[in-house]
């Protein structure tokens, strides 16, 4: 069973002024698929602290996935892919297409999401959109690969040539 944290990044939200909606069915959906959900925070849309966030749950606290749920769109207050960015070491870029190719099937916005993901250390951090619904639908597509990629990650025997 591997480890995961989830950051809600919302203004609203943070401020009290609306419910963080998507970061429980993110946490929920987490431990459906046999993941620990060890740690769950709300930031607002403010780069340095999500880049605080990010780098806390990876380097103090070792969580294997860190998945983040809100600003990845056109909003100038939307910086969670860079935030994301700044922090990993690598960029896991096949992530968040498989993310957007799976939501084109479902609505053609999806080709507006800037979501990122990479690795910093021995965590993984994966952006989802701060719908619910886009939130549970993007986690969706790749939750099944994630352990895969954490297995290898962390240095665990991960046999590359047999695929699921």
């Amino acid at each position: 069973m591997w480890t995961a944290a989830v950051v809600t990044v919302s203004d609203r939200s943070y401020a009290g002024l609306r419910e963080d909606e998507a970061g429980p069915r993110v946490a929920e959906l987490l431990a459906a698929s046999g993941f620990e959900v060890t740690r769950r925070a709300l930031v607002p849309d403010e780069r340095e602290l999500i880049e605080q966030e990010l780098r806390q749950l990876a380097d103090a606290y070792d969580v294997a996935l860190i998945v983040t749920t809100g600003g990845t769109g056109f909003s100038p207050r939307d910086v969670t892919p860079e935030a994301t960015a700044a922090v990993c070491e690598r960029l896991a870029s096949g992530i968040p297409e498989a993310m957007r190719a799976a939501s084109l099937a479902i609505t053609p916005r999806a080709m507006l999401s800037r979501a990122a993901a990479g690795i910093r250390g021995r965590s993984l951090i994966v952006n989802l959109p701060g719908s619910p619904k886009a939130a549970a639908e993007n986690l969706a597509a790749v939750v099944g690969t994630l352990a895969h990629g954490l297995q290898m990650l962390r240095g665990g025997p991960a046999d590359c040539a047999n695929e699921p």
